[in-house]
């Protein structure tokens, strides 16, 4: 079976194809035979007809630093008529802009296939859909209010304030149990973001790493482990963090066991869950999810392969 697939993405030449999951599925699909246009979402148009058109330019691309990627000319497609399969692959912010791509890609359903399902996707942001599964979280708030806070914190000591839909750990922080800082912070907070605050209890664990379990299709493909750099809590990747090899506890074959059918059900194809300390589920990461890189050079699996599989066999 031979796709035409159109990568909705940021610019290819930002990217750090070392770690870059969305690089890793386009090379994979290549492999495979595949046709391969990028486009920006801001390119996005939904016409007079109801046609959704993107500007788009033909793809090919290599494992070379610095000459990754090669653009054909850039052509005007139809992404109903022209393509069979679109890869929602922006970065957060999960803003009005990103929402109002969903909305778009939402009107060509049934016609063409969106991986993560658009709806899905924007019903299912990373630090809300994961309130449907409480009993797998630690404590958690979510709020405008200083004072709910420090209410919190009396119960639970000392916490981390995220915003809640911040991305790749940015702006994450974390209030000793003395609250020294807190007023402060939380009115940067609601003078940057409009929304409420997530804040969780924090768990000391963190400093033996932060897995990112990743699901095809509601199945588990594999996990790493996240450990913080010197001097960090914080273990994303994008912030120093770095990989390590692990295996699932019990208590995370329980979580995704949980999750596994609702995402399939959902149309949430490649999804990356983030537990702290063996049991604590802290977020659902369906936007962008990263991971694969670094997931496939430990274990030797071909994560992307299995993305691909499951494309394949929905369409």
């Amino acid at each position: 079976m031979t796709l035409r697939i159109a990568v909705q993405m940021d610019p290819l030449q930002s990217i750090n194809i070392a770690g870059d999951s969305s690089f890793a599925l386009m090379l994979s699909a290549q492999e495979r035979g595949h046709e391969i246009y990028h486009y920006d979402v801001g390119s996005l148009t939904l016409d007079e007809d109801d046609r959704l058109i993107a500007h788009a330019n033909p793809v090919t691309v290599q494992w070379v630093e610095g000459d990754h990627f090669h653009l054909g000319e850039r052509r005007r497609i139809d992404l109903v008529k022209d393509v069979d399969v679109v890869l929602m692959r922006q970065d957060p912010p999960f803003d009005m802009g990103y929402i109002t791509a969903t909305h778009l890609l939402e009107r060509i359903e049934g016609q063409t296939l969106v991986v993560n399902n658009p709806r899905s996707v924007r019903n299912a942001p990373e630090k809300v859909m994961v309130l449907d599964y409480r009993r797998f979280m630690p404590p958690t708030l979510v709020t405008r209010s200083v004072e709910e806070v420090r209410a919190f914190q009396k119960r639970h000591g000392a916490v981390v304030i995220k915003p809640i839909h911040g991305n790749g750990g940015k702006a994450i922080f974390k209030i000793s149990e003395a609250g020294e800082n807190l007023s402060a912070l939380f009115e940067v907070f609601n003078q940057t973001w409009p929304e409420p605050h997530m804040v969780q209890a924090f768990l000391p664990e963190v400093a033996e790493g932060d897995k990112r379990i990743v699901l095809v299709d509601g199945e588990v493909a594999g996990a790493i482990n996240r450990k913080p750099g010197e001097g960090e809590f914080r273990s994303n990747l994008a912030v120093g963090g770095y990989a390590e090899e692990t295996r699932l506890t019990p208590r995370e074959e329980e979580i995704c066991a949980a999750l596994g059918p609702e995402l399939k059900r959902l149309g949430l194809i490649f999804v990356g869950i983030d537990v702290i300390g063996g049991k604590w589920l802290t977020e659902i990461n369906v936007t962008s999810p990263t991971g694969i890189v670094a997931i496939d050079k430990f274990n030797g699996t071909d994560t992307p392969g299995m993305i691909w599989d499951a494309i394949e066999a929905r369409l």
